[in-house]
C-alpha cells in the first residue's frame, strides 16, 4: 500500500475532493479512480473518511492509500533496433524518437523493453522488476539517443552505481529558442513536481532534487541555437526544464516551451549523441557516439537557409 498526502492550497478551497486529488496527483490517479478509492474508504482527512463531494478547505490534508497495482509482465516483441553495442553484459542501442523505453500506462506495449525482450531472448537484468528488465536508465518518449541496458544482475548493479555518482558521460544536443551572448554556461537548480500542474516537473526554491546542467554553443541561427548538453545529473525532464528556466525551452516542447509549439520538429529537439560508462566486466571505458537522426537535421537544415 502506497500512501499519499496532499494539503489543500487556497485555489481548492470549495471544490470536490476528488477533482482536486485527480489534478494534485495526475500520473497515479484518474477522477474516476479518486472516486474509486473516496468510496471504498482509502481517502481520509484528519482521520476520518470522506465522501467524493466532500469540499475542501485551504489547509486540509488528505491521505490517499493507494493500492500497488499488479504488475503487468511485458512480452517479447519483434521491433527492429539499432544496436550500437552489445556482448553478454550489457547492450547499448540508439533509441528513435517516439518509442517509450518501458511499458507504463497507456503504453501496455511496443516499448524498447519489450524489443529487447525479443532481442536479447529474455537475458536482462530483472533489478528492476519483471515489468522494467534490463533498464538502468531512461530518456522521454520523445527524445532520441543512446541507453544502455544491463543484460544481467551484477552488470546491472555496477552501472546502476555510476549513475549514482554521476561518473557517466551523456551529452546531448539540442535546439533551443532564442540567442546566447556566451558560448558556454550553465544551470543548477534544484528539480521537483510542479507546485500546481502535477503532470510537469520545475526548477524548485525548495524541496526537490538537487540538478546540474551545462551547455555549450554548436551553432547559432536567426532566433534558436543549437547546443551540445552535459548532464552531471539526471533528473525527469532535466535538460527541458532546466533550459525553460532560463528562458531558452527545446525547440518542440509542447509542454515546457511557449503555448504556440512549432511542429515542424515533429516534437521535441533533443538527442541523446554521446554515452560513455566504464564497462562493468572488463572495467575499460567505453564511449559511443551517435549522429543527429534526420528530424534533427532537416529542422537545421532550414534554419541555416533562414539565416
Amino acid at each position: 500500500m502506497k500512501i499519499l498526502e496532499y494539503t489543500a492550497l487556497p485555489e481548492d478551497a470549495g471544490c470536490r475532493a476528488d477533482a482536486v486529488l485527480a489534478q494534485a496527483f495526475a500520473q497515479q490517479l484518474t477522477r474516476s479512480g479518486a472516486q474509486q478509492l473516496i468510496a471504498q474508504g482509502l481517502v481520509q482527512r484528519a482521520g476520518r473518511s470522506i465522501t467524493k463531494s466532500t469540499k475542501l478547505q485551504t489547509g486540509d490534508v488528505l491521505t490517499v492509500s493507494l493500492p500497488e497495482p499488479e504488475p503487468d509482465v511485458p512480452q517479447p516483441q519483434d521491433i527492429p533496433l539499432e544496436i550500437v553495442y552489445e556482448d553478454d553484459a550489457v547492450i547499448v542501442v540508439n533509441k528513435p524518437k517516439g518509442m517509450v523505453v518501458h511499458p507504463a500506462a497507456g503504453n501496455a506495449d511496443g516499448t524498447l523493453v519489450n524489443a529487447l525482450l525479443h532481442h536479447c531472448k529474455g537475458k536482462l537484468s530483472r533489478l528492476n522488476g519483471e515489468e522494467r528488465p534490463g533498464i538502468v536508465h531512461r530518456i522521454d518518449k520523445d527524445t532520441s539517443g543512446l541507453l544502455v541496458a544491463a543484460k544481467t544482475d551484477q552488470a546491472h548493479q555496477v552501472l546502476a552505481q555510476q549513475f549514482a555518482v554521476h561518473s557517466i558521460t551523456r551529452v546531448y544536443h539540442t535546439i533551443v529558442y532564442g540567442g546566447f551572448r556566451e558560448d558556454d554556461g550553465f544551470v543548477e537548480g534544484n528539480i521537483g513536481r510542479h507546485p500546481v500542474d502535477r503532470k510537469r516537473m520545475a526548477v524548485l526554491a525548495q524541496g526537490g532534487k538537487y540538478a546540474y546542467t551545462s551547455y555549450h554553443v554548436e551553432a547559432r541561427y536567426e532566433g534558436f541555437t543549437h547546443l551540445s548538453v552535459r548532464l552531471k545529473t539526471g533528473r525527469t525532464h532535466q535538460i527541458r526544464v532546466h533550459l525553460s528556466s532560463i528562458g531558452h525551452p527545446v525547440a518542440g516542447d509542447a509542454v515546457y516551451g511557449p503555448k504556440k509549439v512549432i511542429t515542424r520538429t515533429n516534437g521535441q529537439c533533443l538527442h541523446a549523441k554521446t554515452l560513455g560508462f566504464v564497462h562493468p566486466v572488463t572495467q575499460e571505458y567505453m564511449e559511443f557516439d551517435s549522429a543527429l537522426p534526420e528530424y534533427f537535421t532537416a529542422f537545421e537544415s532550414r534554419l541555416k537557409r533562414e539565416f
